[in-house]
């Protein structure tokens, strides 16, 4: 039974790829955003303008929106678009198969090994940050505890070698 369940998937699926996409026709279909309409509002008869006399200028007018500026439009992120548009210019399956290992495997390699170098260098760095110390991170940190109004602790000193007290409490005399 799930046999036959996993050939109906591959069949549906393998029906589904096309062999020759065409450069000009499947890189980059054409969204609601590839075209601009102006927007046209109709005239509304209750509004506030429309009761205010010839002589006065509306407050509209006097004040009016700012506007924003445009957005540029939306990069299409589909794996199939930016794929097909890579290999658009490949000279060979030799060309296509060096594009897809060069996108598939080596820049996520070496986007995760900058990422886990980035991660290890921030850690050494804090590693060593304290909240008595002067640096940036532990003046944050310390702001950080005052706004949520936790306790700072209080860093321990290590005793040292030749803390005569302790040696007294401890029983060794020196």
């Amino acid at each position: 039974m799930a046999d036959a369940a996993i050939q109906v998937a591959e069949t549906i699926q393998t029906a589904h790829i096309n062999r020759h996409p065409s450069p000009t026709h499947d890189i980059n279909p054409s969204t609601a955003a590839s075209t601009k309409e102006p927007v046209v509002l109709s005239p509304r008869s209750s509004s506030p303008e429309a009761s205010i006399a010839t002589d006065e200028v509306p407050l509209s007018a006097l004040r009016p929106q700012r506007r924003r500026a445009p957005m540029p439009p939306l990069p299409d992120l589909r794996f199939e678009q930016s794929y097909l548009a890579s290999i658009k210019d490949a000279k060979g399956p030799g060309m296509v198969a060096w594009i897809t290992v060069r996108d598939q495997i080596f820049f996520p390699l070496l986007q995760g090994t900058l990422w886990s170098l980035v991660l290890s260098g921030w850690r050494y760095f804090n590693r060593s940050t304290k909240f008595s110390g002067r640096n940036v991170g532990a003046r944050i940190r310390r702001w950080w505890w005052g706004v949520n109004k936790w306790d700072i602790p209080v860093e321990k000193l290590k005793p040292s070698p030749n803390d005569k007290e302790l040696a007294h409490e401890v029983g060794e005399v020196r």
